[in-house]
């Protein structure tokens, strides 16, 4: 019997009606029954509405977040070894972009276990897409720091390296008026900013501007996912 593999499956970035399913997801959901998801239920709404057929008592589940123990990563791929192969899901976009899924696809390489990753919606990569911003040199920083002084110098830090390399970065979405303001305070008027907000939902909304024009802004973002770019000229 020969190894399963690890298929890497794309989770959309938020309710749209308009969403149309992959066929190529729909056959990975019909096929698999172990699942890794970042949260169950999240994860048992998804392949409810990408295969309603499937039965919720047929899947098996191991969940990955913040609070698993890192001992018992490897044991998540146990079924790969009895030939099953497994399927990870993120609560939204591409797993193991920005995620934790990113722990069991290392464990995977080193297994030998064959990782596959389906096409999907990732909000860096299309946030980047939808910038005008340098696309061949770009770097993802994740969350900027909390404190005031220190967020204060990443800011400045990250903008001096934007000259050569877009940045890229988000934040927790109720502070993200916060985040503009400490943007248009301390970066220069002709620094470029994107923010693209809800990416791929009816609500969606992108803008790159110079500081200068972000400081006549009168939308408000808070609680809405956004990915922040900043390149500097």
């Amino acid at each position: 019997m020969g190894k399963g593999s690890l298929y890497l499956i794309p989770n959309y970035l938020g309710e749209n009606p308009n969403h149309n399913y992959d066929l190529d997801i729909i056959k990975m959901i019909k096929q698999i029954n172990h699942f890794i998801f970042e949260n169950e239920k999240p994860g048992r709404a998804f392949i409810k509405k990408i295969y309603p057929e499937k039965k919720q008592s047929e899947i098996i589940i191991n969940t990955l977040n913040k609070y698993t123990k890192t001992k018992s990563f490897k044991n998540f791929l146990d079924p790969c070894f009895l030939g099953h192969n497994m399927g990870l899901i993120s609560d939204a976009g591409c797993p193991a972009i920005a995620d934790p899924g990113a722990s069991i696809v290392s464990i995977a390489h080193e297994l030998k276990i064959k990782v596959i990753p389906i096409v999907g919606p990732s909000s860096i990569l299309l946030a980047l897409m939808a910038s005008g911003f340098n696309g061949q040199s770009f770097k993802f920083n994740g969350y900027l720091p909390i404190d005031k002084s220190d967020r204060n110098k990443e800011i400045k830090f990250l903008e001096k390296k934007s000259q050569n390399t877009t940045q890229i970065f988000m934040e927790t979405p109720y502070r993200n008026d916060n985040l503009i303001s400490d943007l248009i305070k301390f970066l220069k008027p002709s620094t470029k900013l994107c923010v693209a907000t809800d990416i791929t939902l009816e609500s969606e909304l992108i803008k790159t501007d110079t500081i200068q024009n972000w400081k006549k802004n009168k939308v408000r973002y808070n609680k809405r996912p956004s990915i922040f770019l900043i390149q500097s000229f």
